[in-house]
Order: structure tokens, then C-alpha cells, then sequence
């Protein structure tokens, strides 16, 4: 069942798009959220949720989101550093509680790793890939996996940004993935690191996620009913999640 949306405001700042709501929580921790290949539309009720607490950005990179130019190549470590470049101009010295879905999550954790100064707690929804899917059958394999729980209505929310973004950038952005290894980077993220997956999650299998928390020096995860893509229409557990993070890190009572 979908979720109330609160109203958000479409801001620019260094050349990057992003969604805001929840403006009348400033003064406390800032949640900037990354989308998975680009598509924001499934994560509109997350970012709702967020705002429920505090002051919240959903972030449209690589830019799928509207036309050309785009603020950076599709390709997980560009991302990054434009995510990285945009909290230096919009977090301006406010705690950060940095979320990433899906290949966004790769990116997220790139971006914790470089700005540890800015980063203060670190979501991973449904982080991509495991080793086995670094290749073409294994990630077929695991759509196989995810696709028979997941719900048609994720379609509009999600196909018209990678129709604007097109195949050839989508691709791009898979094999900046495929050759990422997020097991080698999140040992050096310092801050805490929470890890969720819904329980079919096909891109981020049990024993993925296991791997990773052991890994982080502050980590732990959290199975959620759902596949993959458990934020679309969940914003109230999105919030949640994202608040016990916040919490860990003593940036919320």
C-alpha cells in the first residue's frame, strides 16, 4: 500500500538536481539519498518518510531525471564524486546520514569512504553485487531471483528514467558496478553502517550482506519483508530504518 508524500521542492546546487522536503527540521542531521541506475521515482516515498524527521535530499544522479547535460558520466565512481562535491556545497558542516538503494548504495559507500568528515551515518539498502554476479549470468540469476517478487506498479516509477537515461548509459553504469568491490571499501568507512535487504532480495543475497557487516568496523543489518526494490511505497519503513542509523550515530535522541 502506498504512503502519504510529503511536498518537495526541486533544487540545484553545483549542477546537480536534487528533491528536498522537510525543511522545517533544519538544524539537525541532513539524510541525502541515492538512487539505484538513476531512477528516482521509486524512492519518493522514502524520501517522504525521511522528511518525517529531518531535513531530506533525494539526489538525481547521474541525472536521469531530466535532460541533458548531465552533472557526470554513468558510472559509480563519477557518482561519487559528485555526490561528494555536492554535500561540500549544500551540507555546509551539518551531520550527514548518507543512504544509498541498490547500485546507489555502491555509490554511497564510495562517498563515505572519501568524506568521512561529512558522513556520519551510512544506509545500504539492497547493496549490489556479490563476487558470483559481477558477470553477466550471475546477475542474470539473480533477477531471476528478485523479479518474481517485485510488484508491476514499480514500472512507471522506475522505466521512464532509463528511458531518458538510454541503454547505452544503463550499461555503462552496470559495468562500473560489476567492477566496484564495495567487500574492499566498506572496511574502511569508520562511521556506522547499517545494512538492510528484503527477504527475496535476489541482488543482495544473505550471505552478501553477512560479508559486508562483518566487514564494516560499526556494522549490522536488517532483514525487511519485500524484494529488492522493499523502499517503493514503504516510506514510513524507509524512515525508520534510516532514523536508527541516525540514532546509532547519536544524531538523533
Amino acid at each position: 500500500m502506498g504512503e502519504g508524500r510529503r511536498p518537495h521542492r526541486v533544487r540545484w546546487d553545483g549542477g546537480v538536481r536534487s528533491l528536498e522536503a522537510g525543511r522545517e527540521h533544519s538544524g539537525g542531521p541532513l539524510v541525502v539519498m541515492v538512487p539505484g541506475l538513476g531512477a528516482l521515482g521509486y524512492l519518493l516515498d522514502a524520501l517522504s518518510g525521511c522528511a518525517g524527521w529531518a531535513r531530506s535530499f533525494l539526489l538525481d544522479v547521474p541525472g536521469f531525471g531530466h535532460r541533458p547535460p548531465r552533472p557526470c558520466p554513468a558510472e559509480v565512481g563519477s557518482i561519487a564524486g559528485a555526490v561528494a562535491a555536492w554535500l561540500e556545497v549544500v551540507a555546509e558542516g551539518e551531520p550527514v546520514v548518507l543512504v544509498g538503494h541498490s547500485t546507489g548504495a555502491q555509490v554511497a559507500l564510495q562517498v563515505a569512504a572519501r568524506r568521512a568528515e561529512r558522513v556520519q551515518a551510512l544506509v545500504l539498502m539492497g547493496p549490489t553485487f556479490p563476487p558470483e554476479q559481477r558477470r553477466v549470468l550471475g546477475v542474470l540469476r539473480g533477477c531471476a531471483g528478485a523479479l518474481r517478487h517485485e510488484t508491476p506498479r514499480l514500472l512507471p516509477a522506475t522505466v521512464p528514467y532509463y528511458v531518458r537515461g538510454g541503454c547505452r548509459q544503463l550499461a555503462r553504469l552496470l559495468s562500473s558496478a560489476w567492477q566496484d568491490a564495495p567487500e574492499r571499501t566498506i572496511a574502511s568507512v569508520g562511521c556506522p553502517v547499517l545494512l538492510v535487504r528484503g527477504e527475496h532480495d535476489g541482488f543482495a543475497p544473505q550471505r552478501w550482506v553477512d560479508r559486508l557487516t562483518t566487514a564494516a568496523p560499526d556494522g549490522w543489518s536488517v532483514t525487511v519483508p519485500g524484494a529488492h526494490n522493499f523502499p517503493f511505497r514503504r516510506g514510513g519503513l524507509a524512515g525508520a530504518l534510516v532514523a536508527q542509523a541516525a540514532r546509532r550515530a547519536d544524531l538523533i535522541g
